[in-house]
């Protein structure tokens, strides 16, 4: 069955199309962010199917995505990714073989490795350097077509997530949810809602009519029956649920940390981030041939 999609058309010179593809299983929102003028995109968070029953993975959900940019005669310039996702495993090395396209993420996730390696006892088996083709620094840009992108370190969610800024776009992964949502949990290792505080704060200084794009959502929310991940800055200043209106960070941080100690640990984690920190390759095949995750006992 088809994923909901939804298009934001570009609003004009320097301003990138959206192109949003909601993935039910995780409520993962998938970007394809379209220069207009050369027809080059970045896909952005793209999910690998995983059934955590069966331990089993595919591509029919990143196939979709790729299906989609043929159809459309789009060229992908980028393999991107916000930060090592928990709630999913990322696409990044299979959409790289299929499109040719260099893969980038953070500069931050060496951190985050160095972190989970200690977590999985895995001291030898991530190498961010080596899977990723590019760790954006926090400041950095680089082009998508005649677009410039510029990469904001926005942590919180993790030590060492990325906002996308492109023309009047910005991918904010998990800091901001929708605005009827809220924010994004900050309680994961590496995890802070200080942090996650100013991080919302430095994309809330964003121009007003900035479309924010989040990376998850969970309808129903009230009566909103179908997923919704776009609104403006001024939206999310105005009437986030969580931070809008002025609410203090003392205020923020109390209804945050609060509503974290009482999450469960999404389903997939302990499977994906040893995935993920390998910009999504399954653990090494073993003597027959299979992979084998690892799974921390009793850590958390």
């Amino acid at each position: 069955m088809a994923m909901f999609h939804r298009t934001s058309p570009s609003t004009g010179a320097g301003s990138p199309r959206v192109e949003g593809f909601y993935d039910k299983a995780t409520g993962s929102v998938q970007y394809v962010a379209v220069d207009e003028a050369t027809k080059t995109c970045a896909l952005i968070d793209v999910v690998q199917d995983f059934d955590p029953r069966a331990a089993r993975s595919g591509f029919d959900s990143a196939s979709e995505v790729l299906a989609f940019v043929r159809d459309h005669g789009l060229s992908v310039a980028w393999v991107l990714d916000t930060h090592p996702h928990a709630d999913h495993l990322m696409a990044s090395t299979w959409l790289k073989a299929q499109t040719g396209a260099p893969n980038g993420i953070g500069a931050k996730v060496r951190d985050i490795a160095a972190l989970w390696a200690d977590t999985y006892n895995l001291p030898q088996t991530f190498a961010p350097d080596r899977d990723f083709d590019h760790l954006f620094a926090d400041g950095e840009t680089f082009q998508l077509g005649d677009l410039e992108v510029r990469v904001m370190l926005s942590p919180g969610h993790t030590l060492g997530s990325v906002t996308y800024v492109i023309g009047d776009a910005a991918f904010v992964h998990d800091t901001f949810m929708h605005v009827d949502s809220g924010t994004s949990r900050a309680d994961f290792p590496g995890g802070s809602s200080k942090d996650l505080w100013d991080s919302l704060q430095a994309i809330l200084a964003l121009p007003d009519d900035t479309r924010l794009f989040v990376g998850h959502d969970y309808p129903p929310v009230g009566d909103r029956k179908d997923p919704a991940w776009e609104a403006s800055v001024a939206d999310h200043r105005a009437r986030n649920k969580h931070i809008g209106g002025g609410v203090s960070e003392a205020a923020f941080r109390k209804l945050r940390d609060e509503r974290d100690a009482t999450l469960p640990l999404p389903d997939r984690m302990l499977h994906a981030l040893q995935v993920n920190l390998r910009a999504g390759q399954l653990p090494e095949p073993e003597a027959d041939g299979h992979s084998y995750y690892k799974i921390p006992a009793n850590k958390f």
